[in-house]
């Protein structure tokens, strides 16, 4: 399973909230201008609760902040980390 999602998360067989959840993060990281409401409610439609958006939210631009702050001060990848 972490292979399918590695490879493509949108074809690894996740259940609808996971897709969901996910769909939300992608579309907040790459085209944060484009978020509507209609966002909000389809996660809403799969049954999370205005809480759970906001950690879902919360977490998806926590994590950008970071990864731009880190870019900003040109702070290296760890070893580990495949570019």
């Amino acid at each position: 399973m972490l292979e399918r999602i590695d490879a493509d998360w949108s074809t690894a067989g996740l259940d609808d909230r996971r897709n969901a959840m996910l769909a939300y993060a992608q579309k907040l990281t790459i085209e944060p201008t484009r978020m509507t409401e209609d966002d909000v409610e389809k996660l809403r439609d799969v049954g999370f609760s205005d809480r759970d958006i906001l950690d879902i939210c919360e977490v998806t631009a926590y994590y950008a902040y970071v990864n731009r702050i880190a870019d900003g001060l040109g702070v290296a990848l760890e070893t580990w980390i495949n570019e």
